[in-house]
């Protein structure tokens, strides 16, 4: 039976393996070992006499005794951070380190000015800045290496456990060569008239869901399929290749005013679709005091110029 024996390393690794369905990747995103982890689920199982977990199946799965110990898990963990959070007011509030990510045109266009506002008014906030693709962030959240992400909303997050706060918008534009026909055309631009060129797009051309980026889905509205020649998550890469003359580029506002822009012109594209960029946060568990501070922080920024709030 449960008794107060029971170990709080033992439900945090319960919950690892329920989170991202494995046991080596439990042991990635608590940096234990993997025969650890199982020893802690073993050793949870004896305590409540029950099979918790159904090992015969990939992933593996909870059985219906796992499934209901899991909201009680949660909330022994969150009452846990709870009484921390409510000490941490007699160590000094919220210091402490936290890992933030943030995907090339947020990193470069939102987090310096960030990073400032912390120095500034909470220096006992530590910030140690991870920088991912977008489709790279879920991951990085999953594993353990980031408590905060700033990540756009489309594609959505591919993991359940994934909070977000709508932080900003803005719109798609096309990066042109500076002689190019439309390089002075009025604004905005029209699909059909872009989409007559080889085309530059952000993502990865070997990657499936690099379709589903906002992009993709305005072309798709208008009646066409993105095709693009190249694609590239760096915004200077993606400048550079419209300057050597590879296609025009089609990413988002941030991205392109960033970027070194000479030699090339900036128009926006037509259509309703935007990116939305949202902080991310895992909401099966609590935040520290320092990453609580931080999202705060977060939130009540001003969205980066060009852009507008969400």
């Amino acid at each position: 039976m449960l008794t107060p024996d029971v170990r709080l390393e033992w439900l945090v690794s319960f919950l690892a393996v329920v989170d991202t369905g494995s046991f080596v990747a439990a042991a990635e995103a608590t940096h234990r070992s993997q025969p650890r982890v199982s020893l802690h689920v073993a050793s949870l199982e004896r305590a409540a006499g029950l099979v918790i977990f159904d090992r015969r199946r990939r992933p593996v799965e909870l059985t219906d005794a796992g499934r209901s110990l899991v909201e009680h898990a949660r909330a022994i963990l969150q009452q846990l951070d709870a009484a921390e959070s409510a000490m941490s007011a007699w160590r000094g509030g919220t210091r402490g380190l936290v890992h933030l990510g943030a995907h090339p045109s947020a990193s470069a266009g939102f987090v310096p000015a960030l990073l400032t506002a912390v120095e500034r008014t909470a220096p006992d906030i530590e910030v140690s800045l991870v920088e991912r693709s977008t489709l790279e962030m879920d991951e990085s959240l999953r594993s353990g290496q980031v408590d905060l992400y700033l990540r756009p909303m489309t594609p959505p997050p591919r993991l359940s456990l994934v909070e977000s706060r709508p932080l900003w918008r803005e719109p798609l534009v096309v990066v042109l060569p500076e002689h190019h026909p439309l390089a002075t055309a009025p604004e905005p631009l029209a699909v059909a008239d872009v989409a007559a060129y080889p085309l530059i797009s952000i993502g990865r051309l070997d990657h499936s869901e690099t379709a589903s980026f906002e992009p993709y889905e305005l072309f798709r509205s208008a009646g066409y399929e993105l095709e693009p020649v190249q694609a590239t998550n760096q915004p200077d890469s993606l400048v550079a290749m419209v300057r050597a003359g590879l296609g025009l580029g089609v990413t988002n506002a941030l991205a392109a005013r960033i970027a070194n822009t000479d030699g090339v012109r900036i128009r926006r594209l037509g259509g309703t679709h935007e990116r939305v960029v949202a902080v991310c946060w895992n909401g099966g568990r609590a935040l520290s005091p320092a990453a609580k501070g931080l999202f705060a922080m977060i939130v009540a920024a001003p969205p980066p110029p060009g852009t507008r709030a969400a």
